[in-house]
């Protein structure tokens, strides 16, 4: 693959951002997370990062927010472009997270209008599902709320003409190729097809408190509502650490 062009981009007067192509493929978001490790080197090591306040990684692109008074924004500018093409051919690979799901009718009110609109039965779009492995590209809309690509362009299915108001925290949610998990109580309008008893976001995990991060990647395994309640208890207690939900790449 020829290596794409990279686009430098103002965001405001304190934030550049840099754009390594038009779609969301994973080679494309992996050059992002490869720029993203490079600036958090940087920061600690460069005096011209020294001003960084921020970066925010997307599909195809990383903005890097930093302090106008702290650092010359056009150095800095030229500094990143560089780093953006040393990491044109990095590969950066997260950890791999093996997450339970349940499908119980409760929690999946639009499994079977997506069951009706592809033709399928429930359990085989469930099947299908626990045999996708799914690529977080990104942390995005509510605190470790991760946007996952990798569902077949068959099974895509479009956002809810009418969003609802209230989302249960924990609902495992389609929409377009992507699937995700709402880790708060909030409105949406993803289509909601499961839930898992995992915690996405804890605050007491001051070191990170997204489970999930860009770059990582997820399957799912089924479970019953009996194991659900018991998983969630023991997560919600501290019962069952988050770790003990990652999974070795080799075991696939």
């Amino acid at each position: 693959m020829q290596p794409m062009t990279t686009r430098l981009l103002a965001l405001g007067d304190s934030a550049w951002t840099v754009e390594f192509g038009a779609a969301i493929r994973p080679e494309l978001n992996a050059q992002v997370m490869a720029f993203a490790n490079r600036v958090a080197q940087a920061r600690l090591e460069h005096p011209l990062f020294a001003g960084v306040t921020d970066v925010v990684p997307t599909f195809r692109s990383l903005s890097v927010h930093f302090s106008p008074q702290a650092t010359d924004a056009e150095a800095l500018a030229q500094q990143l472009l560089v780093l953006a093409q040393n990491s044109q051919q990095q590969a950066i690979e997260g950890q791999h997270w093996r997450l339970p799901a349940c499908f119980d009718p409760s929690f999946a009110p639009d499994l079977p209008a997506w069951a009706k609109a592809k033709h399928l039965e429930e359990s085989q779009l469930i099947e299908r599902l626990l045999n996708t492995q799914f690529r977080i590209y990104m942390i995005g809309f509510l605190p470790g709320f991760p946007y996952m690509g990798g569902l077949a362009p068959e099974l895509a299915m479009p956002r809810l003409a009418s969003p609802r108001q209230r989302v249960p925290a924990n609902s495992v949610a389609i929409a377009g190729e992507m699937c995700a998990v709402y880790p708060w109580e909030s409105p949406g309008g993803w289509n909601l097809i499961g839930k898992t008893p995992v915690q996405l976001f804890d605050l007491k995990r001051i070191d990170q408190p997204a489970l999930l991060k860009a770059g990582d990647t997820v399957s799912w395994y089924a479970i019953d509502r009996a194991a659900y309640d018991d998983l969630f208890s023991q997560c919600r207690n501290g019962e069952l650490p988050r770790e003990a939900f990652l999974s070795s790449r080799e075991a696939l």
